[in-house]
């Protein structure tokens, strides 16, 4: 094999890796002590360049969106990844640093006994997660993968930010596996936990031993006249994508429906392809139950500095147009131009067809710490209450879905594994990336590092001295330890001295 001598071992330091090239590619060197691994250089799920996050706790951190990789090894410890990274093989010699340029061939999970059939429903965020940790931990037995989408386990977060946006054609969304597991396409029509059968509309049927509900939520449509106008949508899948970014392209002005992260981000996407955007909102701040009143309105600006009208504290009360969306009317009174309506008040969750489980008064199915909702059924995603911290709590982010889909696969599997790890999502408005860690809910205190109206701080949102959650723009390395540092109770003067050091 051939070695290339890439680094001295001096020159590295142990809290971040370092970008080198090798003969073929460039790769990350991460040492510890004297000993050096190197990876590929870019996180495996959308390409973020590792150097530009931390090493903590034995993990390498992706600083985009917090993706974990062991250091020993380069598994995938958490997602949005779901693969583990490509290591290299490495020669430390008088303190000179070599790489070879062939990768060092993983070894397999040995694949269990097993004559079981599992299977999961939803092929989203979630049962893609599932179905790679059934695989990665050696599941050989029968396995039913089943969506109601002809092409499913795609990246849904890229269609409000890029593909609305015409930036990324709706064919072009990342897929989320490399090599996608072959699944049944079909609509589950019944699911009876009690006899442990899956019933889809077409006729087939199917027993099992184990399943996962990762069906999601479904986004919800307002009940008010014209809304089955033509150019009236909601956005949820990438058929609904499409349809929007087709309409878009004749489009000359839209409105939004809603100030939640999606109607948000689809009004930052259309604004940038030049369309009028104005959005309809029954709040005065956007997104000041979750963000606070401060942080909203240094969003509700951004995008007014570029171009986005708001209507606030109303809300539509007919659709209008012969066919297709004309105008909306307002109940205040005010009428709006729109050749094309996006609706993003929010998601119910999808669990209708589930009969013989617990159901909380949202519908989300009520399961207990290890994301169990009867014998042989767990659930992960949207549709799931579950037992965090001593507290029911549902969760509507991405990354959450994917980790609860990692531990119930796991627990499908015989283990006892509970969700003891911190809610991440982003949100991506005009160029820039808002980062939120923790749940925040109870908070009574806010501080801020940095200038929140120039969209480049971290602030955090403490009950009392403790921190709830931190909220930031451009400051991903603090952020990425951050992630670690909160899976346990962490203080005020400790995390500023986290922050100030990054």
């Amino acid at each position: 094999m051939n070695m290339r001598i890439v680094a001295r071992l001096i020159n590295l330091p142990e809290n971040r890796g370092v970008r080198v090239t090798a003969a073929k590619h460039p790769v990350l060197l991460v040492r510890v002590g004297d000993r050096v691994r190197a990876f590929q250089a870019d996180c495996p799920h959308a390409g973020a360049p590792l150097e530009e996050g931390v090493i903590c706790n034995g993990r390498i951190i992706c600083p985009w969106h917090k993706a974990a990789f062991a250091v020993d090894s380069g598994a995938v410890i958490e997602p949005p990844a779901l693969v583990g990274l490509t290591q290299y093989p490495v020669q430390v010699h008088d303190g000179v640093v070599s790489v070879g340029d062939e990768p060092i061939v993983a070894e397999a999970a040995p694949a269990r006994d097993e004559h079981r059939c599992f299977a999961v429903i939803g092929a989203g965020a979630a049962g893609t997660a599932a179905v790679a940790t059934l695989h990665q931990q050696g599941f050989s037995g029968r396995l039913l993968w089943i969506d109601r989408e002809q092409a499913p386990a795609y990246d849904r977060t890229a269609l409000s930010k890029f593909v609305i946006a015409g930036q990324m054609t709706p064919e072009d969304t990342p897929p989320l596996l490399d090599k996608q597991p072959i699944g049944i396409h079909g609509e589950v029509q019944r699911l009876d936990a009690r006899a442990k059968r899956i019933e889809l509309a077409d006729g087939r049927h199917f027993d099992y031993d184990a399943a996962l509900v990762a069906t999601g939520g479904e986004a919800q449509p307002l009940d008010i006249p014209g809304a089955v106008l033509s150019h009236v949508f909601v956005l949820r899948s990438r058929e609904d994508a499409a349809r929007i970014d087709e309409a878009a392209q004749s489009a000359a002005c839209a409105v939004i429906v809603g100030d939640s992260f999606i109607g948000l981000e689809a009004a930052s996407a259309l604004r940038q392809r030049g369309l009028v955007v104005q959005v309809v909102s029954r709040h005065d701040i956007p997104l000041a139950a979750q963000l606070g009143k401060r942080i909203g309105a240094a969003i509700r600006q951004l995008h007014e500095d570029n171009g986005v009208i708001f209507h606030c504290n109303t809300e539509p009360e007919r659709f209008d147009g012969h066919g297709a969306v004309s105008t909306v009317l307002l109940k205040n009174g005010k009428r709006l131009a729109a050749d094309l309506v996006v609706m993003g008040v929010g998601v119910t969750p999808a669990t209708g067809f589930i009969q013989g489980v617990d159901k909380a008064e949202d519908q989300s199915l009520n399961a207990d710490s290890h994301l169990q909702v009867a014998p042989g059924l767990w659930a992960a995603g949207d549709n799931v209450t579950f037992a965090w911290r001593q507290q029911p709590t549902r969760i509507e982010h991405w990354r959450v879905a994917q980790q609860l889909a990692v531990l119930a696969a796991r627990n499908m599997l015989g283990d006892t594994q509970v969700y003891a790890d911190v809610p991440f999502f982003w949100t991506y408005h005009f160029g820039k990336t808002f980062e939120v860690l923790g749940q925040p809910q109870h908070w009574n205190r806010l501080h801020v590092e940095g200038d929140v109206n120039r969209h480049d701080f971290i602030a955090l949102l403490c009950r009392d001295d403790q921190v709830e959650a931190v909220i930031a723009c451009e400051h991903q390395q603090a952020m990425a330890r951050l992630s670690q540092r909160m899976q346990h109770p962490l203080g005020k003067a400790e995390a500023l001295a986290i922050i100030r050091a990054d």
